[in-house]
């Protein structure tokens, strides 16, 4: 039973949601994110990534970055850039990407439901990472980006939410980046209940990303229990911000590796090894090489692109995680020939999301990596299969199109 639940969101003025909408934190290094905000005093980052208004020295995680981040949230509330909803509702976000849209109810979820596995995980998280988010979100006392779930498609709320958007929205706008951003409110009880009542009928929901920010907020939430003994579970902080998206409308986008060295192999060696455990073939006319199905890759090194594609026994088709992409990369070439095994950590190696393009990957060896990569995208069903069988995938497996903007939502807990 997945039980969502209204809140009174604080939101931008309708006249600044374009402004205040920003990428979520993670896509960004702090120097982009500081250019990103040049002209704009308005942007979320400024509270997400909030070193970006700090001397340029100040460490990532110095707690004068949770207290920036805190104060301006509050700026933004006092300055009437941010106002709070009148009452507890739920809310539609449809992202509109290329023509092809997805479109999500906003609402929060419950922190008891992410510890006994009714929203369900399919990545480790990074001790490090979910630590800043922590202190984050304690300090601000708020969800500030949302967690990005999914959930077998259901026709009737299907129903419910594609009647509602026949209203008019209270923002529609598009970003720099052409994602157009449209968002209803459901202000009306029956409605809300209605919705409430049919999400009880969802067996599971899934974690498609933010596994992060999520431990995060459940991680607040449980230090809020710690200090408040006498909770009753209907406190704010027993839950956190969620928007909720059908399986059916998501899209995975390919994420791909670039490497620094071979691992003290020359590139003639580097190939014949391969051919261990794959077919190794230059790709016709040296054009990038974007692979069509499972199973195959592209690789670009020095100057030229091949296609490889596993052979037949060369990774377990019965193991839902084994018979991954990304685990046939990870175990057939980061750790038996080039030395990386644990790609979450090994300075060694970087991801490029599949938004990017193939030119980026070529970029980056033309300018000193040894090697890329360029994936076939896992579907949301390998997801789930995995998440099901209690499993995890491998890291950097899943890149999420469009990306939710953080900012239109926000959760306080108390």
């Amino acid at each position: 039973m997945a039980v969502i639940r209204p809140f009174r969101a604080l939101r931008p003025i309708p006249e600044l949601a374009s402004k205040v909408a920003a990428l979520p934190y993670d896509v960004m290094s702090s120097e982009e994110a500081r250019e990103m905000v040049k002209e704009n005093p308005c942007s979320f980052l400024h509270v997400d990534k909030a070193e970006i208004t700090l001397d340029q020295d100040v460490d990532l995680y110095d707690v004068r970055v949770y207290e920036k981040a805190r104060e301006n949230l509050q700026g933004m509330i006092d300055n009437g850039i941010l106002t709070a909803d009148d009452k507890p509702c739920l809310y539609i976000y449809r992202l509109i990407m290329q023509g092809r849209a997805q479109t999500g109810i906003v609402a929060c979820t419950s922190i008891d439901e992410y510890l006994h596995n009714i929203i369900k995980k399919h990545e480790l998280t990074r001790a490090d990472k979910e630590m800043d988010r922590t202190r984050h979100v304690d300090y601000c006392d708020a969800n500030t980006g949302p967690i990005f779930l999914t959930y077998r498609f259901q026709a009737e709320i299907n129903e419910v939410v594609a009647d509602w958007t026949k209203k008019k929205p209270v923002y529609d706008f598009q970003s720099d980046d052409g994602i157009g951003h449209i968002v209803w409110i459901i202000d009306q009880e029956d409605v809300i209940n209605r919705l409430m009542a049919l999400f009880k009928q969802v067996e599971y929901l899934y974690i498609a990303d933010g596994h992060h920010r999520c431990a995060s907020a459940v991680g607040v939430g449980q230090l809020r229990r710690q200090t408040n003994p006498d909770y009753t579970g209907e406190e704010e902080f027993n839950y956190f911000l969620s928007v909720i998206f059908p399986d059916q409308d998501l899209y995975i986008m390919d994420y791909n590796r670039v490497v620094k060295d071979l691992n003290g192999l020359s590139p003639e060696q580097f190939l014949q090894h391969l051919s261990s455990s794959f077919s190794v073939t230059k790709a016709a006319d040296n054009h990038p090489f974007k692979p069509q199905r499972k199973h195959s890759f592209g690789m670009y090194m020095q100057g030229h692109w091949y296609q490889l594609d596993a052979l037949e026994g060369s990774f377990d088709l019965n193991d839902p995680v084994a018979r991954l992409d990304v685990s046939i990369m990870q175990n057939n070439i980061l750790a038996s020939w080039l030395g990386i095994e644990d790609p979450r950590t090994d300075k060694r190696i970087d991801f490029v999301g599949g938004i990017r393009g193939l030119k980026e990957l070529e970029r980056r060896v033309d300018d000193g990596m040894q090697a890329a990569f360029s994936m076939f995208p896992p579907t949301i069903q390998d997801l789930m299969d995995i998440a099901d069988s209690g499993q995890i995938m491998p890291p950097k497996s899943t890149w999420f199109e469009p990306k939710l903007r953080s900012g239109l939502f926000i959760h306080k807990l108390s």
